[in-house]
């Protein structure tokens, strides 16, 4: 386990982030003896009782008010367990750009929620942020317990309420503490005057949850910043491990132009290494002498990046000059400046519903979904899939700022692109139509798609339902995640290629048995979100059913059925699905079943209503 975590924290305004900044540095004695006099004498001063901890954070707010343009600060401090930076992100809408900033390295999100008004918009809006960025976990604190009496009651509410809203986000772990942080109840120590809340405080889960899980440790990416050739029997490949790592004697593929070789050294100013790693900026060395430049980029020979002119993605407009379609633009990603154009605008989000909302710009401040067209191919992943060959931001040339900051979901999805074709076929004629078929079954043809992450109970909630329905006389097909890695499958790993080549294969396979009037019940991870909207639209919206079966991360590493969690923990696994590897929320499913609180019975019977209801 890392020793540091990055934690973003955002609340709306008097919600008590300043105060619980202050108590965390309080009571993790973070705080100079000068610091701590100069708030003892400022709270004496203004005839408080007791030490205002929220004057720690009085500079950021001075800050704000000189007009920095750069409004999110950062605190550092550590425990015995952990190291910690903390960014202060402002909760304002005006400042949601800043939030993006300072929340897009973060493992761990802070939403803090006043306890005496509930979820607000602003609670919403930051959760969807967080979730948009990618935070794998998010602790919702419930602030000003002591307002409402310690009330368990009142909790539980505002933990539905929000337990509710963030079934739609791809937050894949939220955990609840109720707190005072004016008191320091379960900020730092457990409280004793809440006994019916039996998890433990703020700092035990900072301490505790995975830290770097973002960091994607599989997939070798290092984009070139330069070479370095000081002499002629001399001459490196320097730059940043993006993500995975590198040793002497890897074979690699430089992209663009493919060329095969093998690194013969990996080495810093300070001598050779033996491996490196993402985050590691360091000097490589290979075999051959190959023309490599900047802008290209080492991978893996059978682990590739995606490669596109085209790229879908979520954009952030952090500029008070609108968004202009059609408009040039440079896109700066790894290493790479290219010039790009936004072709399309998709949608703009509705940051306090959700809502997706048609638009022609986006204004300072506001998200959406664009296309960009790059003039010369991208190499790139998923932003779920590694942050780093994920992200990007636009600047406008003409005054060289910043007036983006984008989020790649993949090259534009478009089915064709998706669905190869073998040479000199032609699809057959349709025969016996779906329309017949489902005539003479008496129900309609439909996908039932289950995700979730590993343990959650998919295969066993969808032989549950395949049971009752095929009791009912319903034409059912089952196709399972493990069945079809024992042959369909078989030949495919777990990088992320591999499991979106799989899901595609199975889509496929799904497709053929529901044009041909069954109901396919499919049961995969498939942790991309892009791979099963690809699917959804190979089948069709109106008969797909996605259903997300889950429950707690501790309840998953408790069952573990397959020993996943178990060799994960002890490092002989990497690559898990929730742990060091994404798994991405459906946004709009159609239900999602907790199997720890919903019996199996329960959840087969929701699920078929759901079925009928489309």
């Amino acid at each position: 386990m890392s020793d540091l975590l990055r934690v973003s924290t955002a609340g709306s305004v008097d919600d008590g982030k300043s105060t619980l900044i202050g108590r965390l540095l309080y009571d993790t004695r973070s705080i100079f003896q000068d610091q701590l006099e100069q708030i003892e004498g400022a709270s004496r001063r203004l005839g408080e009782e007791e030490v205002n901890l929220a004057l720690l954070t009085d500079g950021l707010r001075a800050e704000r008010e000189q007009k920095i343009t750069i409004d999110v600060a950062y605190r550092y401090f550590a425990t015995p367990r952990r190291t910690f930076i903390l960014a202060d992100t402002p909760g304002h809408e005006q400042y949601t750009r800043n939030m993006v900033t300072g929340a897009s390295t973060a493992d761990l999100a802070i939403v803090l929620i006043d306890a005496t008004k509930g979820v607000l918009t602003q609670s919403r809006r930051h959760a969807f942020i967080a979730s948009l960025l990618g935070i794998p976990h998010m602790v919702v604190a419930v602030n000003k317990m002591d307002l409402v009496d310690w009330s368990a009651e009142v909790f539980e509410r505002i933990r539905d309420d929000f337990t509710d809203f963030a079934a739609r986000l791809t937050v894949p772990d939220v955990t609840f503490v109720p707190m005072s942080a004016l008191r320091g109840d379960n900020v730092v120590h457990r409280s004793e005057r809440m006994p019916w809340y039996e998890g433990g405080s703020l700092l035990h889960r900072m301490e505790t949850v995975a830290a770097g899980t973002r960091h994607n440790t599989i997939d070798f990416r290092f984009p070139v910043q330069t070479v370095i050739r000081p002499h002629q029997d001399f001459r490196g490949l320097a730059g940043t491990v993006a993500s995975g790592g590198v040793a002497a004697g890897d074979a690699v593929v430089v992209l663009p132009g493919g060329q095969r070789t093998t690194v013969t050294e990996v080495r810093t100013a300070d001598g050779p290494l033996e491996r490196a790693g993402a985050g590691d900026a360091v000097v490589v060395t290979v075999a051959d002498d190959l023309d490599i430049a900047r802008g290209d980029m080492l991978a893996r020979p059978r682990n590739l990046p995606e490669v596109s002119n085209t790229l879908e993605a979520n954009l952030c407009w952090m500029h008070a000059e609108p968004l202009q379609l059609h408009h040039r633009y440079l896109l700066q990603h790894t290493t790479v400046r290219t010039p790009v154009f936004v072709r399309d605008l998709e949608y703009r989000f509705d940051v306090d519903t959700l809502h997706r909302e048609p638009a022609d710009t986006l204004e300072l401040n506001e998200i959406g979904r664009v296309v960009l067209d790059a003039t010369r191919p991208i190499f790139f992943d998923s932003y779920r899939v590694n942050i780093e060959t994920g992200s990007f931001i636009l600047i406008d040339p003409h005054t060289n700022a910043t007036v983006a900051a984008g989020m790649i979901r993949g090259g534009e999805t478009r089915l064709e692109a998706d669905t190869p074709v073998s040479p000199n076929v032609t699809m057959p004629d349709e025969g016996v139509t779906r329309a017949e078929r489902e005539a003479r079954s008496g129900h309609g043809s439909a996908v039932i798609w289950f995700t979730g992450r590993p343990g959650a109970g998919k295969s066993t909630v969808a032989r549950a339902v395949e049971r009752a329905l095929f009791d009912e006389g319903v034409d059912t097909m089952l196709l399972d995640g493990d069945a079809v890695r024992h042959g369909l499958c078989g030949d495919l790993g777990f990088s992320p290629g591999d499991r979106r080549e799989n899901i595609r294969r199975v889509g496929e396979v799904a497709r053929l048995f529901a044009d041909n009037g069954r109901v396919v019940i499919a049961a995969f991870v498939s942790p991309y979100a892009v791979d099963r909207d690809r699917v959804r639209d190979r089948v069709g919206a109106e008969r797909f059913v996605e259903i997300e079966i889950t429950a707690p991360e501790t309840v998953l590493i408790e069952r573990d059925p397959k020993g996943l969690y178990a060799a994960f923990a002890q490092g002989s696994l990497t690559g898990l699905t929730g742990m060091d590897a994404p798994y991405e929320r459906p946004a709009d499913p159609a239900l999602v079943i907790d199997t720890d609180r919903t019996t199996v019975e329960e959840a087969a019977a929701r699920v078929i209503a759901a079925w009928r209801a489309r």
